[in-house]
């Protein structure tokens, strides 16, 4: 298993940190090499990681629609 930073780690991740550690933890599994338990913690990790992908998109989406009523305000 590759050197991970640990699962309190995942709040801190930009989201394209969290977003290029979630397609290497998706590799590793897919790979099915690791053991059971290994398999468990990389599933485990890719859940806070997606969770931290989503809690970004989430920012995003609303800081987008906020911004829209500024923007059809000074279109008028």
């Amino acid at each position: 298993m590759t050197d991970q930073p640990a699962p309190a780690d995942v709040a801190s991740l930009s989201f394209e940190q969290a977003r290029d550690e979630l397609v290497s933890v998706v590799s590793e599994l897919e790979q099915g090499a690791a053991t059971l338990e290994q398999s468990l913690s990389l599933w485990e990790r890719g859940e806070a990681l997606a969770a931290r992908c989503e809690e970004w998109l989430r920012g995003a989406k609303s800081r987008l629609e906020a911004a829209r009523p500024e923007a059809a305000a000074e279109a008028e």
